[in-house]
């Protein structure tokens, strides 16, 4: 992973919360209850983690008597804040949390989380053969490291793609290209848009979060050739490329897109495109074996898949993201916490996965043989795109100059989760047209540049 001259901001500042005098609260999660070990997991409600936790309960605590698993399941919005300052303050209230790639490694340096490697180094030989980690897909696994050393694993991960309902473009004679550009896009979707009928050209996030709305826009951005800042820490907000990228993004939403864009996000987009009421979706490649399975949608077995989209340049088309496990530093209980993530992390696990809830919905992007497995090949007709765009993913040149930062859809500093949010939401205001495109990055700019100024760090 590159590394950046940018400072890191305070601990208290990242968590948003006061940390003086504010020790363990002597309070943990993990217990000791008639002899078994409880741990909690904090995760995101996204229904891979649902499934996961339905099968903790019917498979894996059968298969360890001694361990007790809780979840403390919540949307993406509410998970970050709660383990950020759960973690933060040694509050102790979780023995596994899941991140994402973005705050693996800045969690590491902050010591929150355990370094996993010397306990992958003490596996068993028949252990290290079961869990096969060389199996784990290494672009995602690199953006897992701190200083070279293992800090989280993947339960799924993900890139972005052009999803589209194969009926509608038929019954509209149109055609995707397996790599179109943006302008493609939007044409395709100003051909296919029909809100009379109920259908929309296209949906997209809308609603704010640096993890929701800035996740595609920042793909668009990054392709039209735009980027955050530029080698010497200097906004670049307000550039012709960057007006010109989220300009595009928010007039498709507003003429082709879904109604009230501006509070929309991926659960209602996706769920949208599952009932036939869009033309295309870009988001998640994770999302297309929802498109795919019959019980959770009225298109499967009628989706196309495309690449994500490109204007003047390739480099940062489509994202790179993992939801991943890591154990908490604090866990009293590290031993059972391990094995309960190398237990949802396995082969073994996904083919479990598979088995019980449809190949389709197998946590894709974590491990190569999956994808050589005929199963999940006849029941993923999006596997080959999503493993091609994982492992051509260019999180260290996200876009077509250099840059300082590392990162796709984010930027790899800690200021960014709060200036990401903030510029979001000024976003969300132009699609809602209360403000226009011009006037969001400009406020963004400023934002950006007193996060800078506020640094007083040398080398930018």
């Amino acid at each position: 992973m590159k590394k950046t001259s940018f400072a890191l901001i305070g601990v208290a500042a990242l968590a948003g919360v006061t940390l003086a005098g504010c020790g363990s609260s002597g309070s943990t999660s993990s217990a000791s209850t008639n002899g078994k070990v409880v741990l909690t997991v904090a995760t995101v409600n996204n229904s891979q983690m649902v499934q996961m936790e339905q099968l903790t309960k019917t498979v894996f605590e059968k298969e360890n008597p001694n361990i007790v698993v809780k979840f403390d399941t919540l949307p993406e919005n509410q998970l970050r804040p709660k383990i950020t300052e759960d973690v933060a303050t040694n509050a102790g209230q979780f023995d596994l949390v899941t991140i994402g790639n973005y705050e693996t490694p800045i969690w590491a340096k902050n010591g929150w989380i355990s370094d996993l490697t010397p306990m992958l180094n003490s596996m068993s030989a028949s252990q290290k053969k079961s869990y096969q980690f060389n199996d784990l897909i290494k672009p995602v696994m690199d953006s897992l490291q701190y200083n070279h050393n293992t800090y989280a694993i993947p339960f799924y991960a993900e890139s972005s793609m052009i999803m589209y309902n194969k009926r509608i473009f038929a019954k509209d004679h149109l055609t995707m290209p397996l790599h179109p550009t943006w302008s493609q896009i939007a044409t395709l979707a100003k051909e296919a848009n029909n809100p009379s009928q109920g259908v929309y050209g296209i949906v997209l996030r809308g609603a704010s979060g640096w993890g929701m709305n800035l996740a595609p826009i920042d793909t668009v951005l990054n392709t039209f050739g735009g980027g955050w800042f530029n080698m010497h820490w200097k906004p670049t907000l307000t550039s012709s490329a960057d007006e010109k990228a989220v300009s595009f993004y928010v007039n498709l939403l507003k003429k082709y897109g879904e109604s009230s864009a501006a509070t929309t996000g991926w659960q209602t987009s996706l769920s949208l495109m599952a009932h036939g009421k869009a033309a295309m979706y870009y988001d998640a490649t994770s999302e297309a074996g929802v498109l795919e399975t019959p019980s959770q949608s009225t298109i499967a077995g009628n989706v196309g898949f495309a690449y994500a989209p490109v204007d003047v340049t390739s480099n940062g088309s489509h994202w790179l993201w993992s939801w991943a496990l890591a154990v908490v530093k604090d866990s009293p209980h590290p031993h059972a916490a391990f094995k309960f993530l190398t237990w949802a992390t396995s082969l073994q696990y996904l083919k479990l996965a598979g088995k019980t809830f449809g190949w389709a919905n197998v946590p894709p992007g974590t491990r190569y043989s999956i994808y050589q497995d005929p199963q999940y090949l006849k029941a993923a007709p999006f596997a080959s795109i999503t493993l091609k765009s994982i492992n051509t993913a260019t999180p260290d040149a996200p876009t077509n100059h250099p840059v300082p930062y590392t990162g796709v859809q984010f930027v790899e500093i800690p200021q960014f989760e709060t200036l990401g949010d903030e510029v979001s939401q000024d976003i969300s205001s132009a699609i809602a047209g209360n403000t226009t495109v011009k006037q969001a990055l400009a406020t963004g700019q400023q934002q950006a540049a007193q996060l800078v100024n506020a640094q007083n760090t040398k080398g930018y």
